[in-house]
């Protein structure tokens, strides 16, 4: 088990159409889901190896962080169990979510670093199938 890069990172917005129509005008981002009227938006980047841009809507001003980092890694369950069982790790960070699956394909958790912030760890899994 081990972290294989940043897969994406996580922007809180106040406006998701503004938002949107900047990031669609950047060379390079592909929108892979959401869109101008969507809470969640996820833009794509790069060929072989992709990294994406989320934006995330927010509906107050107060921003509490910036949004999170999002890391690949090869087993999320094994991680987590790591980081979780580990006496100095586990008195530093604040555990905010389980893993579990998402219906974008990843198994993830998410976690609060010493300052806060906040951390995803992902792996990629199969979509389930949808039976007729």
């Amino acid at each position: 088990m081990k972290v294989q890069g940043i897969s994406a990172i996580t922007l809180l917005v106040k406006n998701m159409q503004s938002s949107c129509n900047f990031y669609s005008r950047i060379p390079g981002f592909r929108l892979a889901c959401g869109g101008p009227s969507d809470h969640f938006t996820t833009y794509e980047a790069g060929d072989e190896s992709k990294i994406y841009l989320n934006l995330e809507l927010v509906n107050n001003d107060i921003r509490s962080d910036f949004g999170r980092i999002i890391f690949h890694t090869d087993d999320v369950d094994k991680l987590y169990s790591y980081l979780k069982n580990d006496t100095h790790i586990s008195k530093l960070v604040y555990f905010e979510t389980e893993p579990a699956d998402a219906s974008w394909g990843e198994r993830f958790f998410h976690m609060r670093d010493p300052d806060g912030y906040q951390l995803s760890f992902a792996t990629k899994i199969r979509k389930p199938s949808v039976e007729s």
